[in-house]
């Protein structure tokens, strides 16, 4: 690590309590952000934005989002074709792509990266398992037409504009160099290895990664685009949002991806930072336990959505983290309704209460990762449901702690954060945070969060599929309409109460930082001194 940054930089940083540090190198960025649920490097196991924004940098997809338009564009496919039966694209490859390793990126390694990511079935198939791809089916979806020619046919109608913005992702696009996995595979298929390294062609390399203390990213002198002006990039977990700043004050870190609001707002007035806000995907939200049967009655649920103080937590609490939002699909996606305009609204929520034979309330518990935001939220919220007589306890974690009880199963109410709108389309949300599949333990389907909640609605679904397919554009908005009017009758187990926006804090002198994680790359970056 001595080798990679300078020795006064790194303890600065690794101890964010040190003198002032002039400033950063000029060919490094260190950044600083929150990384509890980054968990493995590996691009078919990660969850969550923060290893997209990690691993962005690190391997390039087929094609990818802009950054400020959210329009396809080319990455790894120099252009493609949909097929005029709407089932299959065609990718023509760069050419003069190559691997980190100095391997060329071919066909042949996009079909790897698939078979791999279906074969393995973790968390990033899930996507492309809702839409029929298999692992039994990988090498009838996934084919090699020539060195520089992949074609993938989708098992079922869907929309291909859909699956685009799917591969645009990295995790679940991820194109891996086959030859450099294969040889350190061992008899896992390359888990074990890729954990703690890469096999990408992106503008960087993963030097160095300790779970919960930092990512060294290394620039990749192979790369096939224009070369980063950062040598490397140091990410350094620094949960706490006053290390940030005063990193960010004494100029030992360049950006700053998770303040807290009060530490952001002392910088608005301060010319050598800049504070920037942009919208991004997902939503904050109330998530029930239909596995628990106070929760799987209706009238319950219903009542919780009017104890939720949408106004004073987004006043008080999400400034530059989220605005109100009460439906399940982002605003900017097309066919999205305005909020129903659920309040806070204690006597109505008693009688919902009173008419699911809790009267007097009930006793539970209440789950959220130990980050501000989340933990504010959830304090509001515990002290609007006491007013009902639910008196909930608070559970604080880190995220393999709260969400992994989530994804087991084993919750009664939990204060969260996800729900798709990646992609920029209605069904990436509702996917996320409606659809299911199957409901049954074992199907372990823990990328959709509705299953996670056990939650399942067969009417919910078909229509959910109905629209995906729909290729007139105005009876597909039509059935969107449709579904969101549904959700508000069935009261879904996942209530919104804040669509999500990222803000970070960044030296002024550095330009080209993209700041949402999910589209997030340093290949642009800039140190203008």
């Amino acid at each position: 690590m001595n080798k990679l940054l300078t020795g006064i930089a790194l303890s600065a940083l690794l101890a964010a309590t040190q003198p002032a540090f002039a400033e950063t190198p000029d060919d490094q960025l260190i950044a600083a952000f929150d990384m509890t649920n980054v968990l493995t490097m590996d691009p078919a196991a990660i969850t969550g934005g923060e290893a997209v924004q990690i691993l962005n940098n690190v391997y390039d997809a087929l094609v990818e989002l802009n950054p400020k338009t959210k329009a396809l564009q080319p990455r790894l496919a120099e252009r493609w074709e949909i097929g005029e039966d709407n089932l299959s694209v065609v990718f023509h490859l760069r050419q003069d792509a190559k691997f980190a390793s100095g391997n060329a990126v071919t066909a042949q390694d996009v079909k790897f990266s698939f078979d791999r990511l279906m074969t393995l079935g973790q968390a990033q198939s899930s996507g492309l398992s809702s839409r029929g791809f298999t692992a039994e089916g990988i090498d009838d979806q996934f084919q090699v037409i020539d060195d520089h020619t992949f074609k993938l046919v989708m098992p079922q109608a869907g929309d291909p504009k859909m699956i685009l913005m799917y591969l645009a992702q990295a995790g679940v696009g991820s194109i891996l160099d086959s030859k450099l996995v294969m040889a350190n595979a061992g008899d896992d298929n390359g888990q074990a290895w890729l954990t703690n390294n890469s096999a990408g062609s992106g503008a960087f390399v993963l030097n160095q990664w300790r779970a919960n203390e930092f990512v060294i990213l290394q620039r990749n002198d192979a790369f096939w685009g224009e070369e980063p002006a950062m040598k490397r990039v140091l990410m350094r977990h620094l949960p706490e949002s006053q290390s940030q700043r005063l990193g960010l004050e004494q100029g030992d870190i360049d950006v700053g991806f998770s303040l807290a609001a009060p530490d952001l707002k002392a910088f608005e007035n301060n010319d050598a930072i800049t504070v920037e806000t942009v919208p991004s995907a997902g939503f904050y939200y109330l998530a029930v336990s239909m596995g628990d049967e106070k929760f799987a009655n209706p009238k319950v649920r219903e009542a919780l959505r009017y104890l939720i103080d949408y106004d004073g937590i987004n006043g008080a609490i999400m400034p530059y983290f989220g605005i109100k939002r009460q439906r399940v699909i982002n605003s900017s996606a097309f066919a999205a309704l305005p909020d129903p305009g659920y309040t806070l609204d204690v006597e109505k929520a008693k009688a919902l209460l009173a008419e699911a034979g809790y009267p007097n309330g009930f006793d539970t518990t209440l789950r959220v990762i130990s980050t501000q935001q989340f933990l504010d939220s959830a304090t509001a919220i515990q002290g609007t449901l006491a007013q009902a007589g639910i008196n909930a306890e608070i559970i604080t974690g880190g995220g393999g702690q709260i969400y992994g009880a989530m994804r087991e199963r084993n919750f009664e109410l939990l204060v969260g954060r996800g729900g798709g709108g990646q992609q920029p389309h209605p069904d990436s949300n509702l996917r996320a945070l409606v659809y299911n599949p199957n409901n049954s333990q074992e199907a372990g389907l823990t990328n959709f969060q509705s299953w996670r909640t056990s939650y399942q609605d067969a009417e919910l679904n078909a229509l959910i599929e109905s629209a995906l397919v729909e290729r007139d554009e105005a009876a597909q908005s039509e059935q969107y309409v449709q579904i969101q009017e549904m959700i508000d009758d069935k009261v879904t187990a996942i209530q919104p109460f804040s669509e999500r926006v990222v803000t970070a804090a960044y030296q002024s002198d550095v330009s080209g930082v993209v700041i949402d994680p999910w589209v997030s790359r340093f290949e642009d970056v800039v140190k203008n001194r």
